[in-house]
């Protein structure tokens, strides 16, 4: 009996290593579109989709109409693939991560991220003292008026209830995606007469945000990179960033190291359509805080930012765990 139990022991072993062997490495993951349950709600999902990988220059050509002095010079970037939502993150979405419930949950409920949890706990927005939709719509409309800080721990507190790594775009991998492989103004074209079947802007937004996901897709199926909200990217904003043009990759991008001003892209319903374009590049002022009468001012929202928003990616490779946690660092939260 001992010789057979050893025999089913190196079968079970043997068995077990080849199921192991076969199963596909994070490298040979097939890059298609899914869902993900929002956690803590029953039937509200992230749509994710693939965006291939590719070379793109970055930046606009010097004969581009409107062009501005903070988009050049071009240079060529490598971008490995990844998913990005198909549409900005919603009140739906992200009121979950509000709620008083989520914020009571104890950490032991938290799933692993590459067999470990995070090292320190996720950090919940304090409760909006003013309706934040300022009264423009919150079902399946875009979530506004956060700070980048209160997107980055929106990324994490995906990350963590999840499993899979979630974070904001790059600049590099905004551009890349909206651009969705054309090299014009806009992901559709030049011709600006068409604008307005991608993009809610001044001109037809009648003073506030849509409805997320009703204006035309660009080539890769992602709704609103132009116009309705302008989006948050882990890009600390630099002017001349740009000035010595260089190949990069995509996952570059420059660590927010002072609280103004940081990186957002796409234009949103209040802008021209100059700022809609695919290279158009801004920065966030003091002034999107200037009416919070709070002391100090809120790190998690805005109350003059009614325009912008964000989206999340998740790349192909998830990162160690160390680096996953470089991504959320905070940053400099004296207001």
């Amino acid at each position: 009996m001992k010789l057979l139990d050893k025999i089913y022991q190196i079968v079970f072993l043997m068995t077990a290593c080849f199921l192991f062997l076969m199963q596909p490495s994070q490298a040979q993951k097939k890059l298609e579109a899914y869902k993900e349950l929002v956690p803590g709600t029953k039937d509200i999902f992230l749509e994710m989709l693939p965006i291939p990988e590719g070379s793109f220059l970055m930046g606009s050509p010097e004969n581009e109409l409107n062009r501005k002095e903070d988009e050049g010079k071009q240079h060529k970037v490598k971008v490995a693939p990844f998913w990005m939502g198909k549409i900005e993150i919603t009140w739906n979405q992200y009121e979950p991560f509000m709620s008083k419930a989520m914020r009571e949950e104890s950490l032991n409920m938290d799933k692993l991220v590459n067999g470990k949890t995070l090292v320190d706990a996720i950090s919940y927005p304090s409760p909006p003292y003013v309706d934040m939709s300022f009264g423009m719509g919150r079902d399946g409309y875009p979530a506004i008026n956060m700070t980048q800080y209160a997107a980055l721990m929106y990324c994490k507190w995906l990350t963590m209830k999840t499993g899979n790594f979630y974070r904001l775009p790059t600049e590099a991998e905004w551009e890349y995606a909206c651009r969705a492989g054309s090299t014009a103004a806009y992901s559709f074209g030049e011709d600006i007469k068409q604008l307005g079947d991608y993009a809610w802007y001044y001109e037809n937004s009648d003073g506030g945000y849509k409805k997320a996901g009703i204006k035309k897709p660009n080539a890769w199926g992602l709704h609103d990179m132009h116009g309705n909200v302008c989006e948050w990217t882990l890009d600390q904003y630099i002017a001349d960033r740009y000035a010595v043009a260089k190949e990069s990759k995509g996952t570059d991008y420059a660590p927010v190291v002072t609280l103004y001003p940081i990186a957002v892209k796409g234009g949103s319903w209040d802008d021209d359509p100059d700022l809609l374009r695919s290279a158009a590049r801004r920065g966030s002022k003091p002034t999107w805080k200037q009416r919070d009468p709070q002391i100090p001012k809120s790190k998690w929202w805005f109350t003059d930012a009614s325009f912008c928003g964000f989206r999340v990616v998740r790349p192909l490779l998830q990162p160690s765990k160390k680096e996953i946690e470089a991504y959320f660092n905070m940053p400099p939260s004296d207001l």
